[in-house]
């Protein structure tokens, strides 16, 4: 087992291996919660004409009332021409500006008599030329840089490129991800629980996990407590899986083959003990291709706190997903006593009070005491040190 590094070592390790999965095309109706991996330019001026404002008339400013109407336009429609002469189109949210327009007047301002427009009394600051009309490339020239590669493609950013023709996108492409869950006393969820047995949990966990940050598993399996099957695993789902997780067997006891295992498929270690609680047996690594593997310990909330803490901020960081870099801090409810040499990592519920983020502590007496993390959201990073983090301190939080 190597030297034991510092949280911040880790996490510099770890996010320094990160890399990517590469770039692919997605048609951008499956393209939601996906990282852009392109720059999105403007495909022409927009708006792409003078855009209609306000349901009403459009007019020149300086012609007199009453006006003679020419007839109704609306959005989507051929772009009409405003003769000569007192006249004027009705006009729709929306639509082209019709040319020779200057000014869009709104029908709560007007008074209609069959084709005769006139403008009530007291109204006539309605007419300035200019006014109501979202004027043609205003928001964007054409070839305007509009969003840059990293952005995660939500609501707005559909809208975006769906407004640009983007109907196919390039995004980063989403890991192929391998659980393997290893221990003897593992069983199925639906199996009968023998004498000594427990139900498998973790791979579960790490679904929930992974699925909070978009991901999903490509391969799921139990191992037992047996290094040569151990091995065999490894091989076949190096070959196919860009992410592998385990959990369990990686500590110092007579089973916990995972670290030998892993050296004997050709796997390079580069952390093998972290001074945190819980976790502190993680194991990182890089695979013969350049796999991202980690080794976590068996104990549930080890698994779950070494998940939140390093295998999310890996995948974020290789997705190039910019939100991932940004700092989440909220404010600690009660005071936490520290721990001298290692960083706690302090289950905690997120919620909102007096209009800020508050974690609210839940702790649990091991790290194999998962039963009531369910309200939950993740973990308070607790800085090494002697002395307390004092009540209303701000800490860092990840969410599971």
């Amino acid at each position: 087992m190597c030297a034991a590094v510092t949280v911040k070592e880790a996490t510099e390790i770890v996010l320094r291996h990160a890399g990517d999965f590469g770039i692919e095309k997605c048609a951008l109706f499956k393209a939601a919660g996906r990282v852009l991996a392109e720059d999105v330019s403007a495909e022409r001026p927009q708006p792409p004409f003078n855009r209609v404002m306000m349901d009403g008339i459009a007019c020149r400013a300086a012609d007199e009332f009453p006006l003679k109407c020419l007839g109704r336009h609306q959005a989507g429609a051929k772009i009409p021409t405003l003769t000569e002469g007192n006249v004027c189109w009705e006009v729709m949210t929306g639509a082209a500006l019709p040319y020779g327009a200057d000014c869009v007047i709104p029908v709560e301002a007007l008074v209609r008599k069959e084709m005769d427009v006139f403008l009530k009394p007291g109204d006539g600051g309605t007419r300035i030329a200019g006014r109501f009309i979202h004027p043609k490339g205003s928001d964007a020239q054409k070839g305007d840089l509009l969003l840059s590669a990293g952005a995660r493609i939500d609501g707005p950013v559909m809208a975006l490129l769906a407004a640009n023709g983007y109907a196919e996108v390039s995004v980063y492409r989403l890991p192929k991800i391998a659980l393997l869950a290893t221990g003897d006393e593992l069983v199925d969820v639906d199996a009968e629980v023998g004498e000594g047995q427990i139900r498998r949990s973790n791979d579960s966990m790490m679904r929930g996990v992974l699925a909070s940050g978009g991901f999903e598993p490509s391969h799921v399996e139990h191992i037992p407590d047996d290094f040569e099957t151990l091995v065999a695993a490894l091989q076949r789902v190096l070959k196919e899986s860009d992410v592998i997780i385990l959990s369990g067997g990686v500590s110092m006891g007579a089973f916990d083959y995972v670290p030998s295992a892993l050296q004997k498929v050709g796997a390079k270690k580069l952390i093998h003990r972290v001074t945190q609680r819980p976790g502190a047996p993680m194991w990182f690594g890089i695979g013969p291709q350049g796999q991202r593997i980690f080794g976590m310990p068996g104990n549930p909330v080890s698994a779950m706190a070494c998940s939140a803490r390093y295998v999310l901020p890996l995948l974020k960081a290789a997705m190039k997903d910019r939100s991932a870099l940004l700092p989440r801090k909220a404010m600690i409810k009660e005071t936490v006593q520290s721990m001298d040499k290692r960083t706690f990592f302090l289950p905690v519920c997120l919620v909102w009070e007096e209009e800020r983020a508050v974690l609210i502590p839940h702790h649990v007496p091991t790290s194999g005491d998962f039963m009531h993390l369910g309200d939950t959201d993740g973990i308070a990073e607790i800085p090494a040190g002697k002395g307390e983090i004092n009540a209303g301190s701000l800490v860092s939080f990840y969410p599971w």
